[in-house]
């Protein structure tokens, strides 16, 4: 075992205190990563402040991983010290059932191992990114390539993947119409990917305020959902929504915005539950689904065309003694687009 400095919470409402942690040694297929930039996701803070369920604390969350190879166990063949490296949400799965063996380990039947607050193989509880160093088997590290630095990188590890999954799964890309909800860590990356990929990208958002923004960040339209009109004169026009956000909406008015055959999917976790009439998409042919991040064969696919077409994270760099004010203004909808926690201030 090896000890690496962490920001851990203790509690679900206590702040984050500077600590040490256990790392395991490496196993002859594991890769010791120096972890430079960690990523603040929402999930983190429902996570941390116990409101998806049971949470094994102290715990060190982190599961938007960017950082360089700093020693390879004696099995490893895809990774060399000095590679530049991610790590998302999952550290392994079963790799035996029919998601894991067609590259989809994040809806592994046996649930996958996620990168904290989740338990290791050997028992111990998972602990992630807000950490100066991590080891993880080589089958869930990722390629960073050349052209992505890194801070920007980071977020790509689930805000990139969130949408980029849905994306391709439903098919956006020239002649679609795809709108997305909200304009925050995980929409302002479903803006880019969607224009990139070809779609006309619409914004739905109920902060009028972020219209500049989501232009720049290559939206066609914008449209704000706290004026009812908005409802009625986009009705029956999308082909495909994309919902980012981690509070309950009106699911019943959202799908009237969609044409036939087109779909909304959730990729925001709001913890209530978010109830629809089955009239709103039996009358067109509609579809309500949802998407958790994605395998690693398509988070590498990801990070290849992010670099492909140079598109990374709107990020403000923090320190680890900011953590708790970066948490806040998550909440309250303050930051544009991603908190970065630099782990040099550690």
């Amino acid at each position: 075992m090896r000890s690496v400095v962490a920001y851990a919470t203790p509690g679900p409402s206590a702040p984050f205190e500077k600590t040490t942690i256990e790392r395991r040694d490496l196993g002859p297929s594991d890769v010791l990563i120096k972890v430079h930039y960690a990523g603040i996701c929402h999930s983190d803070i429902h996570t941390g402040r116990g409101e998806w369920g049971e949470i094994h604390y102290p715990i060190v969350p982190g599961h938007e991983i960017a950082g360089t190879v700093e020693e390879v166990g004696s099995a490893v063949t895809e990774f060399k010290v000095g590679d530049r490296v991610g790590v998302g949400c999952m550290v392994n799965s079963c790799g035996e059932c029919g998601p894991c063996k067609s590259g989809q380990e994040q809806y592994c039947d046996q649930v996958p191992i996620w990168t904290y607050n989740g338990i290791d193989r050997d028992g111990t509880h998972t602990q992630g990114g807000y950490s100066t160093h991590i080891v993880v088997t080589e089958s869930f590290v990722l390629h960073i390539p050349e052209g992505i630095t890194l801070d920007v990188a980071a977020p790509l590890l689930c805000a990139g993947i969130t949408l980029y999954s849905p994306l391709k799964h439903w098919n956006a890309g020239p002649g679609k119409k795809v709108g997305i909800v909200g304009l925050g860590g995980l929409g302002h990356m479903g803006v880019k990917i969607a224009r990139a990929l070809g779609a006309e990208v619409s914004v739905l958002s109920r902060s009028p305020g972020k219209q500049a923004d989501a232009e720049r960040l290559g939206a066609h339209h914008f449209h704000v959902t706290s004026d009812p009109e908005t409802f009625t004169r986009l009705r029956n026009h999308f082909d495909l929504i994309i919902n980012t956000v981690s509070a309950p909406i009106d699911i019943d008015a959202h799908l009237a915005l969609i044409d036939l055959d087109g779909a909304l999917v959730n990729v925001g976790a709001p913890p209530e539950p978010l109830p629809v009439s089955a009239f709103s998409f039996i009358s067109r042919r509609r579809s309500w689904g949802g998407s958790n991040i994605g395998g690693i064969r398509e988070t590498q696919e990801m990070l290849n065309f992010c670099a492909e077409h140079g598109l990374g994270a709107d990020i403000e760099l923090i320190s680890g003694d900011q953590i708790d004010e970066a948490w806040e203004r998550v909440v309250n909808s303050d930051v544009r687009y991603r908190f970065v926690i630099d782990t040099a201030t550690f």
